[in-house]
């Protein structure tokens, strides 16, 4: 099913422009939370990507016991080693609430881990962002924290969660979706018990779904200025051709580029570029769909080149082939973008 062209449009005005006239971070500064003991490449994959799609700046934030290997991952990144076990939300709080005000958006989850400790210093983590009214992205273990306290994301329409199947089918029963309910219907369903949150359903074909027409859809709680003029229910089905190898990771650069989207947004609503005539409420679908169409396309050029060898790895050497491909070469500045 092809991306309808209106909503390709909006998609490439939100990509900053190559011309010159941008200075460093306008072209987005993106977070990632997460990165634990055991959990050093979902982090590094999500935050590395972000950079790959045209991000200007990538921080993770991160275990002390996570940063020594994700900091020997590349030097691009910069790493705040500042969750550690023995400090309480409060201790961390003032310098997690300082990091924040520096990024565009912010990505929970890749790595985050289930130990009590990781799981706290992300919902402070989320609480501190709604504060700010920042663009977010909820993957992996930041799906079971808001699967068993919903308020934290109830009515919160600056957020995308990205689950996959098994964390789509746990979120289902979260929310009390009805188990008869066709599974293409359940993300929109889902989207409407939350409030108008974006849910982004991984499958065979991805599965964008925004419904703000329910009670919970709080103008509020929203913190858009256009709420209102924009309760609606759309979905969006992605089925661009992906690569057949499913290697651990790779949602973690879907995450990545939903978030690098999400930061585009949030520059053009900042006035870094474009005309301002795009809603806010828009830009989570919108980056969505951007980070799916990119990511399923970059898979599969990976894949026709590495075949069953496939690792993560491979797709971030594809990212910038894949996005001028989906996009046009012009969205890679012009003929220094042509390949």
């Amino acid at each position: 099913m092809p991306i309808p062209r209106t909503l390709l449009e909006h998609i490439k005005q939100l990509i900053p422009p190559l011309n010159g006239t941008l200075h460093k971070g306008q072209s987005g500064r993106v977070g990632v939370l997460g990165g634990a003991l055991d959990y050093t490449g979902a982090p590094f994959f999500a935050a590395m990507s972000a950079l790959r799609f045209g991000a200007d700046l990538s921080h993770v934030i991160c275990s002390p016991t996570a940063a020594g290997a994700i900091k020997s991952f590349s030097p691009d990144l910069i790493v705040h080693p500042i969750l550690r076990e023995d400090s309480s939300p409060g201790d961390v709080k003032p310098e997690l609430n300082s990091l924040l005000s520096r990024l565009h958006v912010l990505i929970i989850g890749p790595g985050l881990g289930r130990e009590p400790y990781m799981q706290n210093f992300a919902k402070l983590a989320l609480e501190l962002a709604r504060e700010r009214g920042m663009f977010l992205v909820l993957d992996a273990d930041a799906l079971l924290l808001v699967g068993t306290e919903l308020d934290l994301i109830r009515g919160y329409r600056r957020a995308v969660l990205t689950p996959n199947v098994v964390e789509f089918k746990r979120l289902s029963e979260n929310v009390g979706v009805d188990p008869s309910t066709p599974p293409d219907k359940r993300a929109e369903v889902i989207s409407k018990e939350l409030g108008g949150v974006a849910i982004l359903q991984k499958g065979a074909k991805d599965i964008i779904a925004i419904d703000t027409t329910g009670d919970a859809a709080d103008p509020e709680k929203s913190l858009l200025k256009d709420e209102e003029k924009e309760r609606t229910k759309e979905v969006v089905e992605v089925d661009v051709e992906g690569g057949l190898k499913r290697s651990g990771g790779q949602g973690d650069i879907l995450s990545g580029a939903v978030g690098t989207f999400l930061a585009f947004g949030k520059c053009y609503e900042d006035g870094a570029f474009g005309d301002g005539q795009i809603a806010a409420s828009r830009m989570p679908l919108l980056a969505a769909v951007a980070g799916s169409m990119v990511t399923r396309n970059t898979s599969r050029i990976a894949f026709q080149k590495q075949g069953r060898g496939l690792v993560t790895q491979d797709m971030l050497g594809e990212i910038s082939k894949s996005f001028s491909e989906v996009f046009g070469s012009e969205s890679q500045g012009g003929d220094k973008g042509k390949l």
